[in-house]
């Protein structure tokens, strides 16, 4: 009898313990979506890292937005 006085219906599937059970994997050790995810992130700096590039090449003095923008593409590159 349980302690509360309630019981399992017929046919119920017991939950497992939180302790019992393994930590899943962040993307379940997909390698083609931390790939595809890495190359996303990439391109992205690229297409932060080319606008002031563009901008600074036509010899227009950069901004601190147009710095900024640099270097947070920059740092982005480097987190892959």
């Amino acid at each position: 009898m349980s302690p509360s006085g309630a019981e399992a219906a017929p046919g119920a599937v017991s939950v497992p313990e939180s302790g019992s059970a393994a930590p899943r994997q962040l993307l379940g050790g997909c390698w083609s979506c931390r790939l595809l995810s890495g190359a996303g992130l990439l391109m992205a700096a690229i297409w932060i890292y080319q606008g002031p590039r563009s901008t600074m090449r036509k010899g227009i003095p950069p901004s601190m937005g147009t710095i900024a923008q640099i270097t947070f593409a920059v740092g982005e590159g480097r987190e892959g």
